[in-house]
């Protein structure tokens, strides 16, 4: 159990039938009244993100999630194959499983699998991918305005700004926690 005066940033709690992440959280003492722990929780099941204020000594049950590395092998049009590196099962899942890390994983990549009681709820791809771009347009000789940028798309399909130097053909090294372009490898 967790009491709600204990919540940091990234806890897992179970609560109403659901689980729920901390997103953020403030512990607020007003000058008149209680004291209160204002929060903002995000479904891990449906995404859904609600604003909520607990008393600091509610107690609720934190939840354990459970991770395994997998392998993305394959798409058969509507599901998504992971295999597991130690047993060679097949675990099949959803395009909503699998919609955060699916513009940054390509197959035979490796990835984290987030199981809540056995069963699989998102997918989580490596915080760094290289990915070879495979439409951009191209860069003008003589453009050297700091910063400038242009869009190019990757073989996943995802599409980031990069700088005017990158062309058809390189890999670029993308973050995926944030979608931005890292440097060419």
């Amino acid at each position: 159990m967790i009491t709600a005066g204990d919540f940091k940033k990234g806890i897992t709690i179970e609560l109403d039938g659901g689980v729920w992440n901390i997103v953020d959280f403030q512990h607020v003492k007003p000058g008149k009244g209680a004291a209160f722990v204002r929060t903002k929780i995000k479904n891990i099941m449906t995404g859904a993100v609600l604003e909520r204020t607990f008393n600091p000594t509610d107690k609720m049950p934190k939840a354990m999630i459970e991770t395994k590395e997998m392998q993305y092998t394959y798409s058969d049009g509507d599901m998504y194959h992971f295999m597991d590196l130690e047993t060679y099962d097949d675990l099949p899942l959803s395009e909503e499983q699998f919609a955060d890390a699916k513009p940054f994983v390509k197959e035979n990549t490796n990835v984290i699998i987030r199981f809540f009681k056995g069963s699989p709820f998102s997918v989580a791809a490596p915080n760094f991918v290289n990915l070879e771009v495979i439409h951009t347009e191209p860069g003008f000789k003589g453009d050297t305005t700091s910063n400038t940028t242009k869009p190019a798309t990757v073989e996943t399909g995802y599409t980031l700004q990069v700088p005017l130097f990158v062309e058809i053909g390189d890999m670029l090294q993308i973050d995926t926690r944030t979608g931005e372009y890292l440097s060419r490898s």
